[in-house]
């Protein structure tokens, strides 16, 4: 049976990502990438940073955890690792060859301490397509932790661990919350952000394979999405509180950073909007429509494409136009929402790149 609320609550939280990446390309807070803020005010819109970055990546990952569980109850797992390799691994390298160099173009536009004028045009080639990685991260991590959970199946070949997850009741389940604050120890507390570290902090594949193991191992068994459905109101009002909380003593400082993903008001309220938004959508959004079925289908497409969008319009706004913030972010907005399914529907109608970008068979 399909679960339609794990399918609404996928292209719900993508949707958001689009968002979150409007307001993070014109941020102040210090967080890495984008072209940067109008000054050095307050800039009150950054908010949403600080209100969705906690939990919507975790949350995705959770989801995969979940649909893994799934796929490999249906098929072989030499058949469900083949197909996560064409649909995740492909786009995120071959695909940025084809399309992620253009990301990485602007990329370099927007970052001009970056020097690349006198270099032969191959070498800034590489340099884009690596510069055109940004959100594609997602999907490489996806693929290293489909790859590691072979072996984590391996190693529990009679499915002990899931049997013991079956009967999981609410206080264990948000007592696990604890584990988010442990991945996030795992992270570089000063790193270069163009290093190595760099890339660990923002790969965090110790603290992504958390929730992606946790969607595998509790939340793809019927009684804790039940759990979590019937706590999901009081769930909702205590990730709310702490989502204000959090907001209300740390606005202005960078929420990306990791200083500021190690503490545990951050854990809290992430893990506690992870579950409140499962639970709601269970309780809510389990049915199906036109809308949502496309959404269901087109959701991955159009994060990849998306960021693009974003990256050439909201750098060509910000050096071609002195037309104010306000209708910078608004024209980006309408942009983003509209422009990326129609450079999906595109590029899933042309050959090979439908393949290579998107990672879709014929």
């Amino acid at each position: 049976m399909r679960r339609h609320w794990i399918d609404n609550l996928r292209w719900v939280t993508v949707l958001l990502v689009l968002l979150y990446h409007v307001i993070y390309y014109y941020n102040n807070k210090g967080v890495f990438g984008g072209y940067g803020g109008f000054g050095d005010g307050p800039q009150y819109q950054d908010v949403v940073m600080y209100v969705l970055y906690p939990w919507f990546m975790p949350l995705l990952f959770i989801l995969a955890g979940v649909s893994a569980r799934y796929a490999l109850e249906r098929q072989e797992a030499k058949v469900w690792f083949r197909s996560r390799t064409r649909k995740l691994l492909v786009p995120s390298t071959i695909g940025l060859l084809f399309f992620g160099f253009l990301t990485g173009f602007f990329n370099s536009l927007a970052a001009p301490a970056v020097e690349l004028e006198a270099l032969p045009l191959v070498v800034k080639y590489l340099i884009w397509t690596i510069s055109g990685t940004g959100p594609l991260w997602f999907i490489q991590d996806l693929w290293l932790l489909s790859l590691m959970l072979l072996l984590v199946r391996r190693l529990d070949a009679k499915d002990r661990v899931w049997q013991a997850c079956r009967r999981v009741g609410i206080v264990p389940i948000v007592l696990m919350g604890v584990m988010f604050w442990l991945g996030h120890k795992t992270l570089v507390l000063n790193p270069n952000p163009a290093s190595a570290e760099g890339l660990w902090n923002l790969y965090k594949p110790v603290f992504y394979a958390i929730p992606f193991l946790m969607g595998y191992f509790v939340f793809s068994h019927d009684e804790a999405q039940q759990t979590v459905e019937r706590a999901w109101r009081p769930l909702m009002a205590c990730a709310v509180v702490a989502g204000v909380t959090l907001v209300a003593t740390t606005f202005g400082e960078n929420n990306t950073s990791p200083q500021y993903l190690c503490t545990p008001l951050n854990n809290l309220y992430g893990y506690l909007m992870c579950l409140a938004m499962m639970g709601w959508f269970k309780s809510r959004f389990d049915r199906t429509g036109r809308v949502a079925g496309y959404m269901t289908r087109s959701s991955y497409g159009i994060y990849i494409v998306h960021y693009l969008i974003i990256n050439s319009l909201g750098y060509t706004l910000r050096v071609a136009t002195t037309m104010s913030p306000v209708w910078m972010y608004l024209i980006l907005t309408v942009a983003v929402f509209t422009l990326s399914p129609l450079l999906y529907e595109v590029l899933r109608r042309t050959p090979f790149i439908r393949w290579c970008v998107l990672g879709e068979k014929r």
